[in-house]
């Protein structure tokens, strides 16, 4: 099973524990995730599903390509890290 992790500014925001899921996409593997954890989804995707423009998600150290439908492909074995996306000057 893949393991998500968040970073722990998020989880200033809402409680999101690390948690292995089943999925062989990243939109499956969140779902799963959110069905556990529902007040994660609205912080990390937007109201059409995709991810927030101030997020950022990454599947084995890699970001992914498809932050709109998330079908970037994921192993059981993946680990995929969720963070904000930090800006500034």
């Amino acid at each position: 099973m893949a393991t998500i992790r968040f970073t722990g500014n998020i989880q200033r925001h809402v409680s999101a524990p690390d948690l292995e899921v089943a999925g062989t996409t990243v939109g499956e593997a969140l779902d799963r995730y959110f069905d556990r954890y529902p007040g994660v989804r609205g912080y990390v995707l937007d109201n059409q599903g995709a991810v927030r423009h101030h997020m950022l998600v990454l599947v084995n150290g890699l970001s992914i390509r498809d932050r709109r439908r998330l079908s970037d492909p994921v192993e059981s074995d993946a680990e995929l890290f969720v963070f904000q996306a930090l800006s500034g000057g």
